[in-house]
């Protein structure tokens, strides 16, 4: 997989940008505030249809314009596929396969994409809600299906809350929403635990490798593997719990509200490990990201690697730039030139960025 050109229009800061991509490798230079990051979270919009830095899609227009448009191609099975996205202030929004309107869940069949930022590297001391964002943002480019999943949860336990929240709870409606939970719950919980599994394997491995032998597991909060029996269990906790979601008047069981245990040599990364671990720790998950996906798919995805060289040490960033295969194209920001080696640089299509608009290629 390969994305041969990528035009915006009015999108935050860029009101037009034309880029070709030639190589494998693409440095996009500038100072911060430029527009480097905007580019990277274009690319990434083009598989997930959703901004990794914002729930407000509105944010992404260019201040007194009314509409942003992303146009790209990409290169798949030695195939051209042209990829249209737009959205308006009216938030209208509509997306396009070679120019023919199509639905969320095709459109995101198409381009594949890992994005590593410097906020990443912030998982660990993030909220539980940063974690399940990451895992949610990761299966969803292995399971289509699902997002649907998450969409249909969501709206049971918004219909949940708002019962919850009158003054006289229907009980025998509030023993149907739960029993929708526990069905719809059960199986996100099951291709969440599926996933960290597969991600575990391959990420224990890499952290191996650079931080010397040590030892990384992945937990899930629910203990149970099986859906009939996370089904179950959910039930029980929902029973547990259900005087005191009638006292908060909010649904506090399930998915919405799990988290992930990461350890390393069996001691809680989350609240113990140093800040060198952290990192350690986001890498080897970043790259088993990476190879899940192309396992899954057959595909390589599209790594974005956002300013996140400047916050790894020498050891870190050399481990990952030579992970990066000939196979994966890979969209690099960076203020400047200077954490490259010439050797990396030799293969490596560079553009400058300033004010939302290119500059120079070289």
């Amino acid at each position: 997989m390969k994305l041969k050109h990528l035009e915006l229009k009015n999108y935050r800061n860029c009101e037009t940008i034309n880029l070709d991509f030639e190589k494998q490798k693409i440095l996009i230079i500038g100072k911060n505030a430029q527009g480097k990051t905007n580019i990277l979270e274009s690319i990434y919009l083009l598989s997930d249809l959703k901004s990794p830095r914002t729930t407000v899609n509105t944010d992404l227009i260019k201040f007194n314009t009314d509409k942003f448009e992303i146009n790209a191609t990409i290169e798949k099975n030695n195939t051209e596929i042209e990829l249209d996205i737009s959205y308006n202030s009216e938030k209208k929004r509509e997306i396009k396969i070679n120019k023919v309107k199509t639905t969320p869940k095709n459109f995101r069949l198409v381009a594949k994409t890992v994005l590593f930022s410097t906020k990443d590297l912030l998982l660990l001391r993030g909220a539980p809600q940063d974690r399940r964002d990451w895992l949610d943002r990761a299966i969803s480019q292995i399971y289509p299906a699902y997002d649907e999943r998450l969409s249909k949860y969501e709206k049971i336990r918004i219909q949940k809350n708002n019962l919850l929240k009158l003054e006289n709870v229907d009980t025998s409606l509030l023993e149907i929403y739960n029993e929708q939970l526990a069905v719809t719950g059960a199986n996100i919980i099951f291709l969440r635990k599926k996933f960290l599994r597969e991600i575990e394997k391959i990420a224990a491995q890499k952290h191996s490798i650079i931080s010397d032998n040590e030892v990384f597991t992945l937990n899930y909060s629910c203990p149970e593997n099986e859906i009939e029996d996370i089904c179950k269990y959910l039930k029980n906790k929902l029973e547990e719990h259900k005087q005191e979601e009638l006292g908060r008047k909010q649904a506090c069981v399930g998915p919405h509200r799990d988290d992930i245990e990461l350890k390393i040599n069996n001691i809680d990364a989350v609240k113990f490990a140093s800040q060198g671990q952290q990192r350690t720790l986001v890498l080897a998950l970043k790259l088993a990201e990476l190879d899940i996906i192309k396992e899954k798919t057959g595909y390589s995805p599209i790594l974005l690697l956002d300013d996140v060289l400047a916050e790894l040490d020498e050891t870190r960033q050399n481990y990952l730039l030579k992970s990066i295969e000939n196979s994966v194209q890979t969209v690099i920001t960076s203020v400047d030139t200077l954490l490259f080696d010439e050797d990396f640089l030799k293969d490596v299509q560079i553009y400058t960025i300033e004010s939302g608009q290119i500059k120079t290629t070289l």
